[in-house]
């Protein structure tokens, strides 16, 4: 089977801040099957004909005279069922340690944090290629390192590419840019959050019939991965 997998983060200069307005850097993915792809491309933008929405859509850009778009597109992925499911990472910056586990450098834990949201849900025999909303990077290969551990890690899978794409390009990474930026609402508990963008969380919560929280691996839908840098059971 062939796998997309579009991904996107919020608050990725976290651990270098001095001054945190937040708790968690919040890394996320969204998964199809690539034949999935062209249809729910053409999904997205019937939705966005429909409620004339220009330009991009993102999390940002969530305001009442738009929540309507916004509780469509969150519905309806939530109608796609596990066809289209969605994985994130929060990370406490305040349990990273950059000078002990990552050469005291944030781009560095940035990626090996990319590489444990991703990982995990990969499986044998499967092919995946991968999109990341383009960033800017000090060094140039660390997208291509991210592959290469990838493949070594999943000798029976296929990692195919690993490559940047800029979010106005993509209504799959801007969906996912959605739903990141409702996870980092609820996980760092409102912070700069309008009225609008609360009702689109509860909107998503009341749909998945809980509150977005940490869940087990196997939650296919909806899986958020509070991991603990602390060790311990």
């Amino acid at each position: 089977m062939k796998i997309d997998v579009y991904c996107d983060e919020a608050y990725p200069d976290l651990f270098s801040s001095t001054k945190p307005q937040v708790k968690f850097m919040i890394l996320g993915s969204l998964w199809l099957q690539t034949d999935s792809r062209e249809g729910y491309k053409q999904a997205i933008h019937d939705l966005r004909d429909r409620y004339l929405i220009g330009g991009e859509f993102k999390w940002r850009k969530v305001t009442p005279s738009k929540i309507d778009f916004y509780k469509s597109l969150i519905s309806w992925f939530y109608d796609q069922k596990d066809n289209l499911r969605f994985r994130c990472i929060a990370i406490d910056y305040s349990q990273v340690d950059l000078m002990k586990f990552h050469d005291n450098d944030q781009e560095l834990g940035f990626y090996k944090f990319y590489y444990h949201m991703i990982h995990h849900w990969i499986h044998d025999f499967n092919e995946y290629a991968m999109f990341c909303d383009f960033k800017s990077n000090r060094r140039r290969d660390r997208l291509n390192v991210l592959q290469q551990c990838l493949a070594r890690s999943n000798l029976s899978a296929t990692i195919k590419t690993v490559q940047a794409v800029r979010s106005k390009e993509s209504v799959l990474i801007q969906l996912t840019d959605l739903l990141i930026g409702i996870v980092s609402a609820r996980l760092n508990q409102g912070t700069n959050t309008s009225p609008a963008k609360l009702e689109l969380l509860k909107h998503l919560e009341t749909l998945l019939g809980r509150k977005i929280s940490s869940t087990p691996l196997n939650e296919k839908k909806f899986n958020v991965f509070k991991i603990n840098l602390k060790g311990g059971w």
